[in-house]
């Protein structure tokens, strides 16, 4: 029976291939950058290793990861992470592009240039979230119930705030979270921010 459960170790590589699979405004990804790691790197890994509490996976019938979601309950406190810990590891693998040229640059500037006080909603919604449902999941409910699942883990922490920036290419994402109760926010070219009081 499919159910969502606890982010546990040894699920980071379904997470990876996920992220990669649902990267692209929603498509797969594949190939897309010269290195298909960069987005699980970015997007999905840093915030199991850094809150593997705030992360839950949907399992198929089958045994097989087919979703996710991942939290970060202060984002300012996460992009100093980020920025001081985590992402120097990446600086010869990745080296910082002096300018953007291709899809590739643009992602990895933005990687580099992740820091507190970036995103001015991170007072107000002070939690952020990603997720992604592999196309066999979607339209059947779980992403809403992800979503439930993380709000109710968040507001146990006392976190009163939620928000999440889509693509403005991914359509669906863009009709799917006002449904929740998440309020559009005036947002960078390219890109949609959500946000939610919990």
């Amino acid at each position: 029976m499919t159910r969502i459960r606890p982010f546990r170790p040894g699920d980071e590589p379904a997470l990876a291939d996920i992220c990669l699979k649902t990267a692209d405004d929603g498509a797969d990804a594949t190939g897309v950058l010269d290195d298909d790691a960069i987005w699980a790197e970015i997007f999905v890994l840093p915030y199991v290793a850094r809150h593997p509490d705030l992360a839950f996976v949907v399992e198929s019938d089958d045994g097989r990861v087919v979703g996710y979601i991942v939290s970060a309950p202060d984002t300012d406190a996460f992009e100093d992470w980020f920025a001081g810990e985590w992402w120097p590891a990446f600086g010869e693998r990745w080296p910082k592009p002096a300018s953007e040229e291709s899809r590739q640059d643009g992602i990895l500037l933005y990687a580099y240039g992740r820091r507190p006080g970036a995103e001015p909603y991170s007072q107000r919604y002070p939690a952020h979230l990603h997720i992604d449902l592999l196309p066999e999941l979607q339209g059947q409910g779980w992403g809403r119930r992800l979503i439930d699942t993380l709000a109710d883990a968040l507001r146990a922490r006392g976190v009163t705030g939620l928000h999440l920036v889509a693509s403005s290419g991914n359509e669906g994402a863009l009709a799917f979270y006002p449904r929740l109760g998440f309020e559009p926010l005036p947002s960078h070219d390219g890109v949609q921010a959500f946000a939610k009081t919990l």
